[in-house]
């Protein structure tokens, strides 16, 4: 069984009882063992390398350059880091005993779940899909992914790479559509791990709980960028534009609309144009660099937003070449259709504020965010709203980079998610944390 592409009823209860025999034969939860399967995949990532680029060029329209960059090139650091530690992550952590338990030792034991399910996004689809398996991987569990079916060239290279990498008892890809991903939500796992939009995010949710399924879910939702009175413009005009254009908008934690103080509002706007003009030329659409849309669907989806908005800056599109230029959209309503939802792609509304108190409260009447960005010099207001935002993660005086870094805890909070994970903190959130008492000590 070197992958399989299924129907909603193809032998998923049969792989799932492969895994969980594998698992009570007890190899995985040997360190060693661990770090071997981790090598390998390093080794399997840099042979498999050409195809999944390849994919990427094909499902999305990314260069070489930024996939190697936001998707290898990050997994690639996650898996130096687990192979390096996973040892040190895997031993009994002493911690401290009260004193009435005087006579006492307390240690805390990290033990893998068991069998667990990982399904994985198309906007980053090698990143979001092998990010968690090495987390899974590296505490040890056995794994199911499931890539998404919208980006099928990546879904099958990630199953040659997987299953060049594991036996299928120990890690294996499942390819399939949606009736596919229903059909293994109707499996018992140990663990769920989701990523995607909040409303897959419920359902998933839902399944879970039928079986008391511990479950990560990684959504989105719309992040917010303050550009604070203070900022340096051209600064945060760089920043703002990287961000938001990287995997042309269709990025989790891209900046999803803009809260710019009133005074530098169309200074902020020159800043903009004029950085999109030096990376990309007059015509943006045209430019080698820049990645397209999804398909068709989520195309219109983002046209139809323009329609009837206040354009300051863009607007034009490519229906055939599936490409939108970066377009800022001035003082959408509350309720207009670019204010609702997160927007995954190439739009960015502008609000001009007063007053900090009012555009955090603006923030605030939201779901919470995924993240947050603010662009000041002033300490005062960022401690601000790091302190009165709740958010995911988020950067200051930058945008999207804090994802990049695996010894940040990555996830979100509320609408936006459950869980989080990269480096230790995706080791610790694929094991069962216990105390394993002793014959000497109380319980």
């Amino acid at each position: 069984m070197d992958s399989m592409t299924a129907g909603p009823d193809t032998g998923f209860a049969e792989l799932i009882r492969r895994q969980r025999a594998f698992f009570a034969g007890g190899a995985t939860r040997d360190a060693a063992f661990r770090r071997e399967a981790l090598r390998r995949l390093k080794a399997g990532l840099a042979k498999h390398e050409p195809g999944l680029l390849a994919a990427l060029r094909a499902d999305l329209g990314k260069p070489e350059a930024e996939a190697s960059l936001s998707e290898i090139a990050p997994v690639l650091m996650e898996l130096n880091l687990a192979i390096r530690n996973v040892f040190r992550w895997s031993r009994p952590q002493r911690t401290k005993t009260p004193a009435a338990l005087f006579g006492a030792r307390s240690r805390i034991y990290r033990e893998p779940y068991g069998v667990v399910l990982i399904m994985s996004p198309w906007n980053y689809p090698v990143l979001l899909a092998l990010r968690p398996l090495i987390a899974a991987v590296a505490a040890g569990n056995c794994a199911v992914v499931k890539p998404s079916e919208l980006a099928p060239n990546v879904s099958a290279a990630l199953a040659r790479l997987i299953a060049d990498v594991f036996p299928p008892e120990h890690a294996a890809c499942v390819e399939g559509g949606v009736e596919t991903g229903e059909a293994l939500l109707e499996q018992r796992f140990d663990y769920i791990f989701f990523t995607g939009s909040p409303r897959v995010g419920r359902i998933v949710y839902g399944k879970a709980a039928a079986n008391m399924t511990p479950v990560t879910l990684e959504l989105g939702g719309k992040s917010p960028c303050i550009v604070a009175e203070d900022a340096d413009l051209r600064l945060a005009a760089k920043r703002i534009v990287w961000g938001k254009l990287l995997n042309a908008g269709q990025t989790c934690v891209a900046p999803d609309y803009l809260l710019v103080h009133r005074r530098v509002k169309d200074a902020l706007v020159g800043e903009i144009q004029a950085c999109v003009e030096r990376l990309y030329g007059k015509d943006m659409l045209r430019h080698e660099r820049f990645p397209r849309v999804l398909n068709d669907r989520h195309f219109r989806r983002l046209a139809g937003c323009l329609q009837n908005a206040r354009i300051l800056y863009g607007g034009r599109i490519d229906e055939v070449a599936l490409r939108i230029e970066l377009t800022l959209i001035d003082e959408p309503d509350r309720d207009d259709p670019v204010m609702q939802d997160e927007l995954f792609g190439p739009i960015l509304p502008v609000l001009a504020y007063d007053d900090l108190a009012d555009a955090i409260r603006q923030i605030n009447e939201r779901p919470k965010p995924l993240a947050c960005y603010v662009f000041s010099e002033s300490k005062a207001v960022r401690e601000r709203i790091i302190r009165d935002i709740p958010f995911g993660g988020g950067c200051v005086n930058d945008t999207v980079i804090h994802l990049s870094n695996p010894h940040l805890p990555f996830g979100g909070v509320g609408e936006s998610g459950i869980g989080r994970y990269h480096g230790k903190a995706g080791f610790e959130l694929f094991s069962h944390q216990k105390k394993h008492p002793r014959a000497d000590d109380p319980f």
